[in-house]
């Protein structure tokens, strides 16, 4: 590919007719730019001439693209081989320079899965994230509802396994999930590999779709159990059979076809724009989601927004292989899916049509939400700013607090506002070390210190408010830790708990006020104050639950070498727990299948 400036780059105006006489009709990219050098717009081409052309020689622009070609200044092209080759770049660049007549959707790579593991008896979880190459992931599930929904079945259908591989290594008697008839306990060895791997198949072809052809397996299966006069099984087969019948028939809008379906509708009103994407996977509706733009600036037409929709979100996640629309949208949206079979187009039933209407209602729903969302959040800022004497309403607020039980396991947490909505891609948490345990003033003087230490440093953005959960002694942490980072200009606000730790009884301790203030109970404004202070103690009393139970889960027995699941199994077995394996003498440990007397002493070597 080649990249070209092109046009002048005055103030004065863009000479259209001289750049479009020399512009190339190759595919690639264009970026429109202002006098100052910023990127406004970055769009795709299969022919560069023919496109750019388009916006100084036609009328009738929306009042968006108007506004935008009244600030060009100048136009850069890049070409590039292929419009597969100018989609992706195109994609790369508006990510990365976000430009203001773009629309541009969240990098949303955090939709959930179903996975089945790699293991010898497979495990059943949620999973978001990377791909691991042994394991077989379904999905992607619209929330995380669908998917918990979808394990509840499949537990309560084929009986697999959810549970951690650590716990599953040390079991030593079935636990709850088996007594009320979730798991089949191969944790214990009370079902083969091969059966259990014959209801892990089972369970794949219904995550697959494949639901009549599960349903006859089951139908066929009980059947002949039942002519074999196995009549418990038969009895476990027919209960499988109505669990999965009983789902199948609860859903409230499906397709007789087991197709995997994406119905996109997108609305633009009041400054507002959301495209809701609905999932149809095996013929089932799975549920909905709203997607919002983190940049674009005016009103677009519903062909752009799905356009831009489309182009990002699927190079990011697997297609369908139907994806429904509203609106003709053209052959150049399809170039995002290059060889892959994916038919876009609109709907062609009237189930088809039933779902686009449901899909249409529910942005408009969403996006109306928003603006309410919107409107509150600004209500309650400026009910902040005006109790808090501030000069503008706080943008970002940052909000601290500590977790420990007895000095243990101490952790702090950061959980961050903006413009009145939690952003919890921005939290963070601190793994306290080094301190007298207990000691949270220097738990609190050490999270600080690393977190605005960036900020000092011109590595992070700085917050327009910071919230300390503590009184007054951990508010004077705070201002000390500050004035040492040289960001003594920052405002700060330490919550005390009230009388009985009663919520709206909270004292709050102001930098640069001498006496502590209350404000009312009914205070918009402290009402912002108290969700924030309740998120960072959540967080960090999540964080620090997590980091206990990782110190108090790990077994001894797992840092003795030549001890490896099987063999820790059969220990924990034989003594009924670790207990009995430390209680146990060497002389014993011998007697366990597969312990040779010189791994027994290493063994009661490394527990005692």
């Amino acid at each position: 590919m080649s990249s070209v400036p092109s046009g002048p780059n005055s103030t004065e105006g863009f000479d259209a007719k001289t750049f479009l006489a020399t512009l190339t009709e190759a595919p690639g990219v264009y970026r429109m730019l202002d006098a100052a050098g910023h990127v406004l717009y970055v769009g795709k081409a299969k022919n560069l001439k023919r496109r750019v052309s388009s916006y100084f020689q036609k009328t009738g622009h929306s009042p968006r693209i108007v506004l935008m070609l009244q600030q060009v200044a100048n136009v850069e092209i890049t070409a590039t081989r292929s419009e597969a080759e100018a989609l992706i770049l195109e994609n790369t660049l508006i990510k990365k320079l976000a430009p203001k007549y773009n629309i541009l959707f969240r990098d949303d790579k955090s939709y959930p899965y179903i996975m089945l593991s790699g293991d010898e008896f497979p495990r059943l979880a949620s999973h978001r994230g990377a791909f691991d190459r042994k394991s077989r992931y379904f999905g992607p599930f619209p929330s995380g509802l669908a998917v918990r929904e979808s394990i509840q079945l499949l537990q309560k259908t084929f009986l697999l396994r959810t549970c951690e591989n650590a716990v599953f290594a040390h079991r030593s008697r079935p636990c709850l999930m088996h007594q009320i008839k979730r798991c089949k306990a191969p944790c214990v060895g009370l079902i083969s590999a091969e059966d259990y791997g014959r209801d892990v198949r089972m369970a794949e072809l219904f995550l697959r779709g494949k639901h009549g052809e599960v349903m006859d397996r089951l139908t066929g299966a009980m059947q002949q159990a039942s002519d074999e006069l196995r009549f418990e099984e038969a009895a476990a087969l027919r209960d499988q059979v109505r669990a999965l019948q009983a789902v199948l028939h609860r859903q409230y809008v499906s397709s007789t076809r087991e197709e995997d379906v994406d119905i996109l509708a997108a609305t633009s009103a009041r400054g507002e724009v959301c495209v809701n994407l609905a999932m149809v996977r095996g013929g089932l509706h799975l549920g909905d989601r709203a997607c919002f733009p983190k940049s674009g600036e005016g009103e677009a037409e519903v062909a752009e927004i799905l356009s831009a929709f489309i182009a990002q979100h699927y190079l990011d996640h697997p297609p369908p292989s139907r994806i429904i629309v509203g609106v003709d949208l053209g052959d150049e949206t399809t170039a995002v899916f290059a060889d892959r079979k994916v038919a876009l187009a609109l709907p062609r039933n009237e189930m088809e049509r039933a779902w686009l209407a449901m899909a249409e209602k529910n942005a408009e729903l969403a996006a109306q939400s928003r603006r309410h969302a919107r409107a509150r959040a600004g209500g309650r800022l400026e009910a902040l700013r005006e109790a808090l004497d501030l000069a503008e309403p706080p943008q970002r607020i940052e909000c601290f607090d500590i977790s420990h039980t007895m000095g243990e396991g101490t952790v702090a947490s950061c959980v961050v506002c903006v413009d009145g909505a939690m952003k919890k891609s921005d939290y963070r948490r601190f793994n306290i070390a080094g301190i007298e345990p207990g000691d949270d003033y220097a738990a609190m003087r050490q999270a600080l210190t690393r977190r605005y230490e960036k900020v000092a440093a011109g590595e992070s953005a700085a917050p327009d408010l910071i919230l300390i959960d503590g009184g007054k002694g951990q508010h004077r942490i705070a201002r000390e830790v500050l004035d040492e980072l040289m960001l003594s200009h920052l405002p700060t606000v330490g919550i005390a708990k009230g009388e009985e730790r009663k919520p709206g009884l909270e004292t709050l301790f102001l930098h640069g006020r001498a006496e502590p203030l209350q404000l009312a109970p009914d205070n918009t404004g402290f009402h912002l104050i108290q969700e924030i202070r309740d998120e960072a103690h959540r967080f960090a009393v999540a964080g620090h639950r997590a980091r206990r139970a990782k110190a108090r889960g790990r077994s001894k027995l797992e840092d003795v070498p030549g001890v490896g699941p099987a063999r820790r199994r059969k220990l924990l077995a034989h003594f009924g727990g670790l207990d009995g394996v430390i209680a146990a003498t060497v002389e014993d440990l011998c007697r366990v299948d597969g312990i040779s007397r010189k791994l027994a002493e290493e063994i009661h070597t490394a527990l005692h």
